[in-house]
């Protein structure tokens, strides 16, 4: 995985899990998390479907924050490359919504299409692409302005998205 570390959360069937601080990644339901390390982590952010929250964990005093309410059945997280900004998918709503790294508190939700699952950002940081498995498309949306683009046909159910570098 061209340097890329795997760990596995056992016991965490329903939980994505992303980390802050120089690292991009994307995570789906029930999935265990890789990241490409660019820098010392200080944040994992671990979505939690059945409260519809973002828990923040400080990595450095391993303790967990307030919660971050980000929509219903969140259910991946991917970041920006440069850390400030956390991606959650929320599959219920058919929504996205940005968490600002820095103050850890969600920005306005943005519409993407029904069922998405998956998220990943492109290596520029330009550009998250979302893969709505309800609709057979993926949904781009430029992190410059929070705005989702006209929707891409991808196959019957799209569940999963990788970019190459």
């Amino acid at each position: 995985m061209n340097g890329a570390r795997r760990a596995a959360l056992p016991g965490l069937a329903a939980v994505a899990v992303a980390v802050a601080s120089g690292v991009a990644m994307a995570a789906g339901p029930a999935a265990a998390a890789a990241a490409r390390p660019r820098g010392p982590a200080k944040t994992a952010y671990v979505a939690d479907a059945g409260s519809a929250t973002v828990t923040p964990i400080n990595t450095a005093t391993k303790r967990a924050e307030h919660g971050i309410r980000v929509g219903g059945d969140p259910q991946a997280i991917a970041i920006t490359p440069n850390g400030k900004t956390a991606y959650v998918v929320n599959h219920g709503p058919g929504t996205v919504t940005p968490i600002n790294t820095a103050s850890n508190r969600a920005e306005p939700s943005i519409k993407v299409g029904p069922g998405p699952r998956a998220i990943a950002i492109t290596p520029n940081g330009k550009t998250a692409c979302v893969a709505n498995s309800g609709s057979g498309t993926v949904t781009p949306i430029s992190t410059a302005t929070n705005k989702a683009g006209a929707a891409i046909k991808a196959g019957a159910s799209p569940w999963a998205i990788a970019i190459t570098p």
